[in-house]
């Protein structure tokens, strides 16, 4: 094997690990109720580059900036790679390109949350809102990272088109940004109760978070039969196996959530949740690359993501 496509394939693996990884402290953050930990300043700590004589919520959430921060020249760098390594029109060229614009708008987002003051125990819609949307970029970032992964490992890239395989992928990579965006806004509840203590009688906007909670547990059954009808009537037999292992690992989910619920959402469960999401999440997104590039979903493969080394 090339020395160079080999640099690529592992890089990218490392990537994806690394921001999964990035991921799951930011949600220790969100869980912990640090996110205020740097005050509203942005870039800055409380004023400072790097902040002296911290407490512990600054230093829980200053690690946090200085990890997201390495990440964006990671994707760079990936991206840099991938580009020496493929060919012009290589379809993992331009999904690692896709990785980077996603990273970037990770940073806003996260920029934005703090310089809002959308942190803490801050009970309003547009926090929520905006964590929804936090949540949606970042399942969009993980899915880029993935098959920048993927296809960089010279697997099939799919064709889409407009059969009836393709709706029903799509309809459930959508369900699954559907029920992470409610999940991370029932994150938020339990957050702002069960962390911040606030009381849902005094804050109509907490009340409201409380009481959507049964959108999320519903939902997760809807997304459990829509994914287990859009594996049933995948044929070829590489991406149905990937497809039935990724239903597993739903189910699996499902129990955790009831056990999080149970157990009132403690910290390291809530970490414990956010890691299954997001396997389920590169798993799915491993699935439907590979249901849309079998046989029978296209007439003709793409090709492969790494075709041909450039030279």
């Amino acid at each position: 094997m090339d020395r160079r496509l080999r640099t690529v394939r592992r890089f990218a693996w490392g990537v994806l690990g690394y921001t999964v990884l990035v991921i799951l402290w930011g949600g220790f953050v969100r869980a912990s109720g640090a996110g205020a930990g740097c005050g509203d300043h942005w870039p800055l700590c409380n004023g400072e580059l790097v902040p002296t004589a911290p407490a512990l919520n600054t230093v829980i959430e200053f690690g946090h900036r200085v990890t997201s921060g390495l990440a964006l020249p990671a994707v760079l760098v990936l991206a840099w790679l991938v580009f020496r390594a493929f060919p012009r029109g290589a379809a993992v060229r331009t999904v690692s390109v896709v990785a980077v614009v996603f990273m970037v708008l990770e940073g806003a987002i996260g920029a934005g949350l703090v310089l809002f003051e959308y942190v803490a125990y801050n009970p309003s819609i547009a926090r929520a809102a905006w964590m929804a949307a936090h949540l949606t970029n970042t399942f969009l970032l993980l899915g880029a990272l993935t098959l920048t992964a993927w296809w960089a490992e010279g697997k099939d890239v799919p064709r889409l088109d407009l059969s009836a395989r393709t709706a029903r992928v799509g309809a459930t990579l959508a369900a699954v940004l559907v029920l992470g965006a409610g999940g991370a806004v029932t994150a938020l509840g339990d957050t702002l109760v069960l962390g911040g203590g606030l009381d849902p009688a005094e804050h109509p906007v907490v009340a409201a978070l409380v009481a959507a909670r049964v959108f999320h547990p519903t939902m997760a059954f809807v997304v459990l039969a829509v994914l287990g009808v859009t594996v049933a009537l995948t044929r070829a037999p590489r991406p149905r196996q990937i497809g039935w292992a990724v239903l597993g690992l739903f189910v699996v989910q499902m129990a955790i959530g009831a056990l999080n619920v149970w157990l009132l959402a403690p910290v390291w469960m809530q970490i414990v949740h956010l890691l299954v999401t997001d396997l389920i999440w590169i798993g799915l997104v491993v699935f439907a690359s590979e249901a849309l590039a079998a046989p029978d979903a296209v007439a003709e493969s793409a090709g492969r993501g790494g075709a041909a080394v450039a030279a």
